[in-house]
């Protein structure tokens, strides 16, 4: 089965250039294209038709996950700026499984996660009535298994090195927020 490259129906994004986003949306769509091409070698492997080392075919699979997770985690990303943004409705279940966060709020506490040092990504789970966020560094690393993901916040470089310095990443992080559609969030949450 190949993998189909997602379109996002993407207003225009406030502080994220349409330049900003076609290159982020082309690192997309290369994790896709490196999905199918690591399932054909493995699947012609499988069925004799090509012949690798074993090695080679260890690193394909350690690979697949770095491509796979890629695409997903790009997924969830662009997925949360369809619809334009959208405050968070109060009376949600995200609202009531966010309280654990006090005064700061999930946004406050995604801040301050998302300012760690580093690329990466900033993943809120849903674990029953838990939210967990977490720095992922390297999104086929680190991951909390079999948890719903909630919001997906890219914080590679490449998401926001168009239009912001790597010491901008904080002004990229406003923009983030300022186009985020929490609905489409809270539609994640179980």
């Amino acid at each position: 089965m190949a993998y189909t490259e997602k379109t996002f129906d993407l207003p225009d994004l406030e502080g994220l250039s349409k330049d900003q986003v076609e290159a982020h949306l082309g690192l997309y769509a290369g994790y896709v294209k490196h999905v199918n091409l690591i399932a054909e070698k493995l699947s012609a492997v499988r069925d004799g038709s090509l012949e690798l080392d074993p090695y080679i075919v260890a690193e394909l699979r350690r690979r697949f996950a770095f491509e796979f997770d890629g695409m997903r985690m790009h997924e969830y990303y662009f997925t949360q700026f369809e619809g334009g943004p959208k405050e968070m409705d109060a009376g949600s279940k995200l609202a009531e499984l966010s309280q654990k966060y006090g005064e700061q709020g999930l946004e406050g506490h995604i801040r301050e996660v998302a300012g760690s040092r580093g690329i990466g990504w900033v993943v809120v789970y849903q674990d029953g009535d838990q939210l967990h966020t977490t720095f992922v560094a390297d999104h086929e690393l680190g991951q909390l298994a079999g948890l719903t993901v909630v919001l997906a916040l890219d914080v590679w470089e490449h998401a926001f090195m168009v239009d912001y310095l790597p010491s901008e990443k904080g002004k990229y992080i406003d923009a983030f927020f300022a186009n985020l559609n929490w609905s489409v969030v809270e539609g994640r949450v179980q």
